[in-house]
C-alpha cells in the first residue's frame, strides 16, 4: 500500500523574512511598507520589557533589514515599528519566527528566538501513500498521553507521544494499523483566553471558565512550533514557554519516529484567522495587508473567530505558501488539513496544490470545505480531498440535531434513500449525484474533534443517555455493550468498506465518551456529555487507556477492519461498474456484490433481520456482527441472514 520515497526534493528558496544565521553575522528582515522606521530590539531575558534597539534600513520595496554581529543562535529579539498604522509602544515578535518564546496570558506576549535548525534526519523522507489507501487517525499531541493511565514518562509531550514501550501513544497507533496520523494544530498558537468573568478586561468572558484554547485553532506564528508540548512546557499562568527552542527537534524526532513505522504525518493548519485577543504581529504591522476588513475598517468574521486573514493579498499569500513549504522541507511533514479551507481564496488554493506538488508529488492535501459556504465540489474540481459531511450525517443524523436519526438508527436522514447509501459506498461520486469527481477526494468519517464523539452520538440519539443527563458513573457510561456495541460496529463496517479516504478520531475505536470532568474550574456542565471540548486540557479530553481495555472487543473490531481494508484493494480501488447492488426491498439497508469476489450486506434496521440470496458457490464470512476474521472463516452458501443493526462481508472461497 505504501512505499518510502528514495530522495527528498530539492529545497525551495529560503524564507523571505525572519532571522538568517550566517557564518559570523545574523541578518534580520521584516516587511513593513507603511512603517516609517523599524528598530530591531535585542533582549537578554524573555520577560524583559525593554532591550537594545538597532535601527533597520528601509528598502524601496518596503523591507527593513539589518545585519548584526553577536546575535547568533539563542538571541532573543523583536521589532518596534513606527508609523501612522503602528503602535509605537508595542514591541512585536517576528511573524516569520522559527521559534517563539511565549507567555501564558490572553495577549500571548511573545518574543522571537534565533535558532539552529540543522538536524540529522538520517535517511528519512516523506511517506508515499495513494490517497485511496489512506487510513487516517486524528489525534491531539497532549491528549494521547496526558491521562494518568498513560504509562509514558513524558506525559502530554511530543517526546511522550513517540516513547517506546508505552501502553498508548505511537505504540497504540501502530497496533491499530493505520498509515497516517492527523495532528491537531502544532504551529504556535494562543492557548490562553480572556480571564473568566473579569470586568477589567475589554471583552467580558462568560463562556469559557477554563480560560484556555486547548485544541489550538488560534495560530499566532506560522513557522514556529507550539512549545507547550515540548518536554519543558508549562501551563502555569504568566510563565514562559519555548525558552530554548527544543520543540523544533522534538517535533522532528516525532515525525521521524512515525516515518520509521511507515506512518505519514499530516498537520492540521489554520491560516484563515488568528486569535481575537493576542498581540499577533500581523495585526500591528499592517491590518489591511493581512486581514479582511469591512467598509468601516472592522475585521470580517466569516470564520466566527473575529478576524479573517486576507489570503488574496500577495503578502499573506506568500506567508501561507512559504509556511507550508517550510514545514514540508524542514519538518518532513507529509500533508496538511486546512481548517475552514473555503476561507482561503481560490487562487491561493490553486497555488498551494501546484507549488507543494512540485516539491512532493505525493503531498496529502485535505480541506474542511466550510467557511464561506460548503463547497466540496469546488475543492474536488481543484484536485483536493475534503471531509464528506453527507457521509457523517447520513449514517448518524444531522450533526447539529441529536434528535434526527440516520441509517444506523434504521432511518434515512433528510431526503436520503437507498440510492444515497449506494452512492456512499461507491465514493460519493458526482456522476451518481455525489459531490466528488474521484473517490480519492471524499474523506469518509463518522467523528472528528468537533461535535459529539461517534460513541456519544449513538448514546444520546439511541436513548442510552439524555443529552442533559449528569453522568454519575463514567465507567458505566464508557462501557459499550449489546445494541450500542452493535451500532458502533455497523458504523465502522460501513466506513471501512466504502470507497474514499478513511478517517477516524482518537478513541473512536472504543466509543470514547467525553464527560465534562470535575476540576477546580467552576463549570456548570460537570458530568454532562460534551459536544465542544475545545477549551478543556483535562480528563474530559485526555484518552483514558483503561476504557480501551474495557471495550477491547470494539478496539479489535476496528483493528480487524483496518487489516481487511489494507489486505483487499477492492475496498479502496474499485470503480462504480465493479458494484452490483442487490434488492433489499423497503429495508433501510444496502447490499452489493463487489467484483464477484465479495458480498457486503449492511443492515441499518434496528429490529428486522435481512435475508438475502447470495450468488452460487461457497463463501467465507470474513466479517460479521461479532468479529473480523481473515483466517479460519466460516463457510456459507445460497442464503444469508443478517441480524438487525449489523453487517456481514463474504469472500468467495
Amino acid at each position: 500500500m505504501q512505499e518510502k520515497e528514495i530522495t527528498m526534493s530539492s529545497k525551495p528558496s529560503p524564507l523571505s523574512y525572519g532571522a538568517f544565521v550566517n557564518t559570523n553575522t545574523t541578518t534580520f528582515k521584516i516587511h513593513a511598507p507603511r512603517s516609517t522606521r523599524v528598530h530591531l530590539v535585542i533582549f537578554k531575558f524573555p520577560n524583559d520589557e525593554t532591550g537594545v534597539k538597532h535601527g533597520m534600513t528601509k528598502q524601496n520595496n518596503g523591507d527593513f533589514t539589518i545585519e548584526l554581529n553577536d546575535a547568533g543562535v539563542g538571541t532573543i529579539y523583536g521589532f518596534l515599528l513606527e508609523g501612522p498604522f503602528n503602535d509605537p509602544d508595542l514591541i512585536i515578535a517576528d511573524p516569520y519566527s522559527k521559534a517563539a518564546i511565549t507567555q501564558n496570558s490572553m495577549h500571548h506576549v511573545a518574543k522571537s528566538l534565533v535558532v539552529d535548525d540543522t538536524y540529522d534526519w538520517e535517511d528519512d523522507t516523506w511517506v508515499h501513500i495513494d490517497p485511496r489507501d489512506l487510513i487516517i487517525y486524528e489525534m491531539h499531541v497532549r491528549d494521547m498521553t496526558a491521562h494518568p493511565t498513560s504509562t509514558t514518562c513524558q506525559k502530554g509531550t511530543y517526546a511522550g507521544l513517540v516513547e517506546a514501550g508505552q501502553n498508548g501513544g505511537i505504540e497504540h497507533i501502530q497496533y491499530m494499523g493505520v498509515n497516517a496520523v492527523q495532528i491537531l494544530p502544532i504551529q504556535d498558537f494562543a492557548n490562553f483566553e480572556v480571564p473568566f468573568k473579569d470586568n477589567k478586561t475589554p471583552l467580558y468572558n462568560d463562556w469559557n471558565p477554563y480560560e484556555r484554547n486547548h485544541w489550538g485553532y488560534m495560530t499566532t506564528f506560522f513557522f514556529a512550533p507550539e512549545s507547550y508540548y515540548a518536554s519543558d512546557g508549562t501551563d502555569i499562568p504568566g510563565s514562559w514557554n519555548g525558552r530554548d527552542g527544543r520543540s523544533i527537534n522534538e517535533i522532528k524526532d516525532m515525525v521521524k519516529a512515525f516515518h520509521k513505522k511507515d506512518i505519514a504525518v499530516i498537520m492540521d493548519v489554520v491560516y484563515n484567522h488568528v486569535s481575537n485577543y493576542d498581540w499577533n504581529p500581523l495585526k500591528y504591522i499592517d491590518r489591511e495587508m493581512y486581514f479582511r476588513l469591512d467598509k468601516n475598517d472592522d475585521y470580517i468574521a466569516h470564520s466566527g473567530c473575529g478576524n479573517d486573514t486576507r489570503s488574496e493579498h500577495p503578502k499573506m499569500q506568500q506567508l501561507i505558501l512559504e509556511s507550508l513549504k517550510y514545514w514540508m522541507i524542514e519538518y518532513h511533514v507529509d500533508g496538511f488539513r486546512f481548517d475552514l479551507g473555503n476561507l482561503i481564496d481560490a487562487e491561493t488554493r490553486q497555488l498551494i496544490i501546484d507549488e507543494l506538488k512540485a516539491i512532493n508529488p505525493h503531498i496529502i492535501l485535505l480541506a474542511e470545505p466550510w467557511g464561506n459556504g460548503y463547497d466540496p465540489d469546488g475543492f474536488s474540481d481543484m484536485g483536493w480531498a475534503s471531509f464528506n459531511d453527507q457521509f457523517r450525517d447520513g449514517l448518524k443524523g444531522d450533526v447539529f440535531d441529536v434528535e434526527e436519526k440516520g441509517f444506523l438508527f434504521g432511518h434515512y436522514q433528510g431526503k436520503n434513500d437507498q440510492k444515497f447509501l449506494q452512492r456512499l459506498v461507491m465514493g460519493s461520486l458526482r456522476k451518481y449525484n455525489g459531490r466528488y469527481i474521484k473517490s480519492a477526494h471524499s474523506i469518509n468519517y463518522l467523528e472528528c474533534h468537533d461535535s459529539h464523539t461517534f460513541g456519544d452520538r449513538l448514546r444520546i440519539t439511541g436513548g442510552y443517555v439524555d443529552k442533559d443527563e449528569k453522568i454519575t458513573s463514567t465507567e458505566k457510561n464508557a462501557l459499550v455493550q449489546d445494541n450500542l456495541l452493535a451500532m458502533n460496529k455497523l458504523g465502522a463496517l460501513f466506513l471501512f468498506t466504502c470507497q474514499g479516504i478513511t478517517f477516524i478520531h482518537e478513541g473512536q475505536e472504543w466509543a470514547r465518551s467525553k464527560v465534562v470532568a470535575e476540576t477546580t474550574v467552576p463549570d456548570k456542565y460537570i458530568g454532562l456529555i460534551d459536544h465542544n471540548s475545545y477549551e478543556k486540557d483535562n480528563e474530559t479530553n485526555w484518552l483514558n487507556w483503561n476504557e480501551r481495555e474495557m471495550n477491547r472487543e470494539l478496539v479489535d473490531y476496528y483493528k480487524g477492519l483496518i487489516e481487511l481494508r489494507k489486505q483487499y484493494s477492492e475496498f479502496r480501488h474499485s470503480k462504480p461498474e465493479d458494484f452490483k447492488f442487490m434488492n433489499v426491498g423497503e429495508k433501510v439497508a444496502v447490499a452489493y456484490i463487489l467484483k464477484d469476489r465479495f458480498v457486503v450486506i449492511l443492515n441499518g434496521e434496528n429490529e428486522d433481520t435481512l435475508e438475502l440470496d447470495i450468488p452460487a458457490g461457497q463463501w467465507n464470512i470474513i466479517a460479521d456482527k461479532k468479529l473480523v476474521n481473515l483466517e479460519n472463516q466460516q463457510l456459507v452458501s445460497n442464503k444469508i441472514i443478517v441480524p438487525p443493526s449489523s453487517g456481514i462481508v463474504l469472500k468467495r472461497n
